[in-house]
């Protein structure tokens, strides 16, 4: 329970990899901040399973592209807990398209969510984080910010944005004793890969060594370890959960 009385903030938490995030921390002794966009049913299932560790867990809807609600959820999440310790920015959003018939909406709307978002919720968490002289940021990338994806220019650009903006603002906080990491997911079993084809999961695998799909608590499983103590040496490095497909 080496989270014992942490605040966490985890974007996107009402499914997928935010919500086995969020678990994960609950796990650990963090109270949880649940954002969400769309789905108020499934945020507060994440939260009554965050509260099942004993924790306390706080629902709050904002658009994290949208910088006046990023900050009023920064506000409640104050109110309620008196600080926030650990930021998780994994809110993503896909619009894939081949670039000859990708709309500007739609590389706009990719961009600003994936990548912008992570602006505003980290500017958001610096000051009491600064204030507290300890942080853990920990932005979800992806595999294909490594390695590039056809229809996906978009997504792979914002996620490769995320790890420039991890690294970068690594260096500017670690002296304030705030760590910055990134996590990249390679293919994870979540509602995102849902409408692949049998066939097309069999040929994607063949390019995982491990021979399967990620599973949501895998990725939980590094973000949980980079949020802890033990990983209070380790920052602006980018950690790829991927199965080995990215070697």
């Amino acid at each position: 329970m080496d989270l014992g009385g942490r605040v966490a903030l985890v974007t996107g938490a009402s499914r997928g990899i935010g919500r086995a995030v969020a678990i994960a921390l609950a796990g650990r002794g963090a109270h949880v901040a649940v954002n969400y966009n769309g789905n108020a049913g499934a945020a507060e299932e994440t939260a009554s399973l965050v509260r099942e560790h004993g924790v306390e867990a706080l629902v709050i809807r904002a658009d994290v592209a949208d910088q006046e609600q990023v900050g009023a959820m920064m506000q409640q999440v104050l109110q309620k807990f008196k600080r926030i310790d650990i930021l998780v920015n994994n809110a993503g959003i896909t619009r894939d398209n081949i670039l000859a018939l990708l709309q500007e909406q739609d590389w706009d709307a990719v961009i600003n969510t994936n990548l912008k978002g992570a602006y505003h919720c980290a500017k958001a968490a610096l000051r009491p984080m600064l204030k507290a002289r300890w942080g853990r940021i920990i932005n979800i990338s992806s595999v294909v910010a490594l390695t590039g994806n056809p229809g996906q220019t978009n997504y792979a650009a914002a996620k490769a944005g995320l790890i420039g903006f991890t690294k970068s603002l690594a260096r500017e906080i670690g002296s304030r004793n705030i760590t910055v990491n990134a996590i990249a997911p390679g293919y994870i079993a979540t509602d995102m890969t849902t409408n692949l084809t049998e066939e097309n999961k069999a040929q994607l695998l063949k390019s995982v060594p491990l021979g399967r799909l990620g599973a949501p608590e895998d990725i939980a499983a590094a973000a949980a370890f980079l949020a802890g103590e033990g990983a209070g040496y380790i920052t602006g490095q980018v950690i790829v959960v991927d199965g080995g497909m990215a070697m």
